[in-house]
């Protein structure tokens, strides 16, 4: 009996886990690893935003000029400064010297930065720009006025890109052949998601923490440190497990072949100026950029319409913070439904048809939520029948948007978009990952940003932009699904012509 069923439940293994017993010793630590990270990057995306958008005399609208005036510059300064260091360092030593700087920080900004915030905020400088200034710049002022804050966010941002996208991605790309990158890398996300499932009730946990403080207590501070606790030892457990992937697998021929380290190292460097003028001129990377910056522009058009909503339906960080708790665990539920059911699947079927899932779901799901925000006021009869509020609801549509464009990432893009790096050379690795996966990503998501800037200096509030949002949106989508079908041909060709060499 056992045998007649042994046939069926090994597809059925297959079909879900499609690793053989050899390789669980090279996947596990890469899957805790990732999951690690992909903590830290849940209480830290949650962080970013309550704390920005609750903080005194703030709002969504802070959001677009932080990420045009801090994040993107600083993410252009990050990767020159690592395309340099890059020149210098090993891999494993780059990693190390990348990473630190961040926890450092976030351990320094809950226990001193944040505290010290309101003693170093340039109150009288904010109060006259504001006064002088149109409305549309308040955001402007305000990060000036939160600057502190504002630092925090830039670095948190950066988190997903540099120690995400850039060193664990990249890594994983270096030691993952093409035919393992099929099985391998939505298993991976796996663990990100169940650290998605992890960190929600944590964060719920502390942010409902104020109930059994006594009332002078400053119970968002008390939140702050836990929460910022857990990612400073999160951080250092990622470099523990790299630290013993380095030492104990890579070292086995069985998992590593050593010859092709050496030959990449081999390979001569070259300068940050002939790097870019390198991937300029290469249209293979150019698509993964324009994969990048479109994802990057959508999902940012999107969230700070929702989170203006957001915080008009909870102006309390502890508040603001325990949606955003069940938020995530909710994402990391459906998005490891989506890598059991559908990404692995898609991959295996093709790149370009898992590719170009995630912009069909944005479109999709960013034409319901802006939908139901302009024309809410029409609905005002079925609002009521339900017995809940045009702003409750405006929330959970948008949260039901950003759960379904969060988990196609996790399961479709991110993996998508990681295995086209696999068949280019060392120097495109490296340099292409460091110029799209840091400057890309913060350039879609600044370049959403300055769109709503400048609508913002036109009409003055979110709510009066919202209609020239969902335009914009179903603009870039569609070059964002041209791009992916340019990709998909080319990748299919450099694929074959690795393998035939």
């Amino acid at each position: 009996m056992s045998q007649g069923n042994s046939p069926g439940f090994s597809g059925l293994r297959s079909y879900f886990w499609p690793v053989h017993m050899h390789e669980l010793t090279k996947i596990i630590p890469m899957i805790i690893m990732l999951s690690f990270i992909a903590l830290d990057s849940t209480i830290l995306r949650n962080l970013k935003d309550s704390l920005v958008v609750t903080a005194r005399g703030s709002g969504a609208e802070i959001i677009p000029f932080i990420k045009v005036w801090g994040v993107m510059p600083s993410a252009i300064i990050f990767m020159l400064i690592f395309s340099k260091i890059s020149n210098w360092l090993n891999r494993e030593a780059l990693f190390y010297v990348t990473i630190l700087p961040f926890i450092l920080f976030f351990g320094l900004f809950a226990a001193y930065f944040y505290p010290h915030r309101l003693a170093v905020q340039p109150d009288a400088f904010c109060d006259m720009l504001r006064s002088s200034l149109p409305q549309g710049l308040s955001g402007f002022v305000e990060c000036i006025r939160n600057w502190t804050i504002a630092t925090f966010y830039i670095l948190a941002e950066l988190w997903g890109s540099v120690v995400l996208s850039l060193l664990f991605w990249g890594f994983a790309n270096d030691t993952t052949r093409v035919s393992e990158a099929k099985r391998f890398y939505a298993l991976f996300g796996l663990g990100a998601n169940v650290a998605l499932l992890a960190s929600g009730p944590a964060i719920i946990y502390f942010s409902n923490i104020r109930s059994l403080l006594p009332p002078e207590v400053d119970a968002w501070q008390i939140t702050l440190n836990y929460l910022m606790g857990m990612v400073c030892l999160a951080g250092l457990c990622v470099i523990a497990v790299y630290w013993w992937i380095n030492r104990y697998i890579l070292t086995d021929p069985k998992f590593f072949d050593a010859t092709e380290i050496k030959a990449r190292r081999a390979k001569p460097k070259m300068s940050i100026k002939d790097s870019l003028l390198y991937l300029a001129q290469s249209k293979y990377i150019l698509c993964i950029a324009t994969l990048v910056i479109a994802y990057g522009i959508s999902i940012n058009l999107v969230e700070v319409t929702w989170k203006s909503q957001l915080k008009l339906q909870y102006p309390n960080p502890n508040d603001y913070n325990t949606f955003m708790g069940y938020f995530s665990t909710i994402t990391g539920a459906v998005t490891i439904f989506m890598m059991l059911f559908v990404g692995g699947n898609a991959m295996r079927k093709s790149w370009g048809f898992a590719a170009i899932l995630t912009p069909i779901v944005l479109l999709v799901t960013g034409t319901a939520f802006f939908a139901f925000v302009i024309f809410r006021d029409s609905l005002s009869v079925f609002i009521a029948a339900l017995g809940t509020s045009p702003l409750m609801l405006a929330v959970l549509f948008g949260a039901a948007q950003n759960i379904m464009s969060k988990s196609s990432k996790y399961s479709l893009f991110d993996p998508t978009k990681e295995t086209a790096y696999i068949p280019l050379d060392s120097e495109a690795k490296v340099k292409g990952k460091a110029a799209i996966d840091v400057v890309g990503a913060r350039l879609g998501k600044s370049g959403g940003s300055f769109i709503q800037q400048i609508l913002l200096l036109a009409c003055g509030t979110i709510s009066a932009i919202t209609p020239y949002i969902a335009v914009i949106l179903f603009g870039i989508i569609a070059v964002w699904i041209l791009a992916v079908r340019s990709l998909s041909k080319q990748f299919t060709q450099l694929t074959l012509a690795k393998s035939e060499v």
